[in-house]
């Protein structure tokens, strides 16, 4: 498993251009017992965003970047402060300027071969995007029992009202969406109710894991 999904369930992907709000975030995040963020760089300053993040974050909390798309991106995640990337499909070019970075990298597949290609890159846990227009939890289930050991990170279409059916799967590691802190908010300078879903979604994920499977 990737090091900064142990015991965390739940990763927020955070759409943001207002950095000034960043560590109110994150505490409000960590509160609510979601100790991450994949802050994801499309909008102009999400690299300001996570590097302010990152500077103020409590102690014990992940910051990275998601939708990473390319080599120099991933250099960037870095220089402000990252320790993980989330790219949207598969990029061994990605993947190893991560790694020789020193952080973890979460990549993308929608396929058996992606999956297959990823094994052999020795990456042992993947986003699989978009979940929902892919199949959702059958399709995990399905790739899951072919592809023993390999974690997976449903995004796309993932909420409150179905995370506990994915995460109630052994092999899905962590579930993954923008829902528990919508840029709607964001924008508005609302965290009011971040801290709240964050307790909502944890309660879920423990009571969904299987026995002998480790959540926060």
């Amino acid at each position: 498993m990737s090091g900064w999904l142990e015991e965390r369930p739940i990763v927020p992907v955070i759409v943001s251009d207002s950095p000034e709000i960043a560590a109110d975030l994150a505490d409000a995040l960590d509160a609510g017992g979601v100790t991450c963020a994949e802050v994801t760089l499309r909008t102009p300053r999400a690299i300001e965003v996570l590097a302010a993040m990152s500077a103020r974050a409590p102690i014990g909390f992940a910051v990275g970047a998601g939708t990473v798309l390319d080599v120099s991106q991933v250099e960037a995640v870095a220089d402000a402060g990252g320790s993980f990337v989330v790219s949207p499909g598969y990029d061994p070019a990605i993947v190893d300027r991560a790694r020789g970075l020193g952080m973890d990298v979460l990549p993308g597949v929608a396929s058996a071969t992606e999956i297959q290609r990823a094994r052999r890159d020795g990456v042992e846990t993947v986003k699989f995007f978009p979940a929902d227009r892919l199949g959702g939890w059958e399709t995990i289930a399905a790739f899951a029992a072919v592809f023993e050991g390999v974690g997976f990170v449903p995004s796309g279409g993932v909420g409150l009202d179905n995370l506990g059916r994915y995460l109630a799967l052994p092999a899905v590691t962590a579930v993954s969406g923008s829902w528990l802190a919508p840029r709607r908010e964001l924008d508005a300078g609302d965290l009011s109710a971040v801290s709240e879903r964050g307790r909502t979604a944890i309660r879920l994920a423990v009571e969904s894991r299987p026995s002998g499977s480790s959540a926060r």
